[in-house]
Formats: C-alpha cells, structure tokens, sequence
C-alpha cells in the first residue's frame, strides 16, 4: 500500500520544472541536490522535486544549451556536477517566466473573476 500523500505538497505541473530549475540556477550554480533542496526551501517543502525527474531535465536543459555542467568539490569534499544557466539559459528563463506569468494571469481571471 502506497505511503499516504502529504497535504501540504503540491504536484509539480508539468512545464514546470524547467521554470525552476533554471530560476533557482539564475542565482548561482549548484549541484543537483541543492537545486532540489533550493526549491524545497523556498516553498516551505510544498513541492518536492524527486531525483527521478531531477536528473533527466537537467540533462536535457543541457542539451538545449541552456546549462552548462562541471564537476567540484562541495565544501562537504564530495565530488558533484554543478550546473550553472548559460547566456541561452538566462534568455529561456526570461520566455519562461513572461509565459508564467501570462498563464497565471489568463487562469485566475477564470478562477477568481473580478
């Protein structure tokens, strides 16, 4: 039986990802955990970004050459793969966020009509 779901959790919709991580990268590079913590963190842990989906939309925002990627040391002294948005990655970002906040816009007028 499936462990019960957290009412505080959100699912993260689709499209979404992508949004986050390259905004959580636009404030300096990380490793993929830290991403995945960044974003925990500031939603007070409503969404979760689960490392099943982490890894693969890392790979591919790099290969779209929107990330650039280079193994560091953590100040733990672990090897990681930082990744860090690159000049097509801070333009995708600025499209992403203009269609977010469009989608937000359009969806509570429906919502919550004036």
């Amino acid at each position: 039986m499936p462990a019960p779901r957290d009412p505080l959790r959100v699912d993260i919709l689709p499209g979404t990802l992508d949004l986050l991580i390259l905004k959580t990268l636009s404030v300096q590079p990380m490793h993929g955990y830290g991403i995945a913590q960044h974003i925990g963190r500031l939603s007070a842990d409503a969404l979760k970004v689960e490392e099943g989906s982490l890894y693969p939309a890392l790979q591919r925002l790099k290969l779209k050459g929107w990330l650039t990627a280079e193994w560091r040391i953590t100040p733990t002294g672990r090897r990681a793969r930082y990744y860090e948005l690159s000049r097509g990655g801070r333009r995708q970002l600025a499209r992403e966020l203009s269609a977010f906040d469009q989608l937000v816009a359009a969806v509570r007028s429906v919502v919550r009509p004036a």
